[in-house]
């Protein structure tokens, strides 16, 4: 029953998140309720299995679990195969997670300082020319690292991401500001005849490293608990929102899941009209705050 579900499912999500999901139904679902019939697995069965996750400490990992199971059996009781959800019972029964945040610089002043740290990073050129995209585009990490140079639209000032990398499964569209473009433009001779705009150091068939913006950041001073590649995002998402951008528009543009699912299918191009104004003000805001000027916010909605 769960692999059924798994692969009607799976169709719509990024293949990494396909990947973990079955691996966790797999490893720690699979040895103990895989073989028992859905219609008698009970509540407190369920929490045994669940126990045992919790048992290494793994606590985000069994509420995920639990996500995951309740997903399938709700996906029985659509298909006639089963009556109830048990998972539902055991709301509040596991150690809660404490949610984390990434860490991230918000204030105007360090932000400046930052981007003018970045721009006179000395390293690889190809380090560098990521580390100055990431605040510009304001991604998931994976994604800036994966990024493919025929994925670029230069006529169209267009960064497509597919589905397939995406966390929600479907296809992302980043407005490139024209700092964007220019940071683009300076690393295609270098590695324009590849696959990969940040290839590995090592090979150029592999992207990036998935530690190399946060070793570059750390380089540059900054400790774990002050800056990390993923924040940027929030970076982006705190600053766009205290100078008056719509709310929809920002979360659109982090990719967010605030859509309907009916509505997937063309949501990737909502509020484009309005993100590609905010994305080149964000650009031009980051190289003001880099300036050490006052800026003063013309935004109007």
């Amino acid at each position: 029953m769960a692999l059924e579900w798994h692969t009607k499912q799976s169709t719509t999500w990024a293949e990494s998140t396909s990947a973990n999901i079955k691996l966790c139904l797999v490893a720690d679902i699979f040895p103990w309720l895989g073989n028992r019939p859905i219609k008698e697995i009970n509540a407190p069965e369920l929490l045994a299995v669940l126990r045992k996750i919790e048992s290494r400490g793994a606590h985000e990992k069994a509420q995920r679990a639990r996500e995951y199971v309740g997903r399938v059996f709700r996906y029985a009781i659509q298909t006639g195969r089963a009556e109830r959800d048990p998972s539902g019972d055991l709301r509040g029964a596991l150690t809660p997670v404490k949610a984390k945040h990434h860490a991230s610089i918000t204030d105007p002043k360090a932000i400046g300082a930052l981007i003018r740290s970045i721009n006179g990073f000395v390293g690889s050129y190809t380090t560098k020319c990521a580390l100055q995209l990431a605040p510009l585009v304001f991604v998931r990490p994976g994604e800036l690292r994966q990024a493919e140079w025929t994925e670029i639209d230069f006529d169209k000032k267009e960064w497509r991401i597919p589905g397939h990398k995406m966390k929600m499964g479907e296809q992302h569209i980043i407005p490139l500001s024209r700092q964007a473009i220019e940071i683009l433009e300076s690393i295609q001779p270098l590695t324009g005849n590849g696959k990969y705009i940040f290839p590995s150091i090592r090979s150029t068939v592999r992207p990036m490293s998935e530690n190399t913006v946060n070793a570059a950041l750390r380089r540059m001073g900054y400790e774990k608990d002050e800056m990390t590649g993923h924040g940027f995002r929030s970076m982006a998402s705190t600053l766009l929102h205290e100078h008056g951008w719509p709310h929809e528009a920002i979360e659109r543009q982090l990719a967010h899941a605030e859509r309907n699912k009916v509505s997937a299918s063309y949501n990737f191009a909502e509020h484009l009209p309005k993100r590609r104004e905010m994305m080149q003000w964000w650009a031009d805001y980051l190289d003001e705050l880099a300036a050490g000027a006052k800026v003063i916010n013309l935004q109007k909605i």
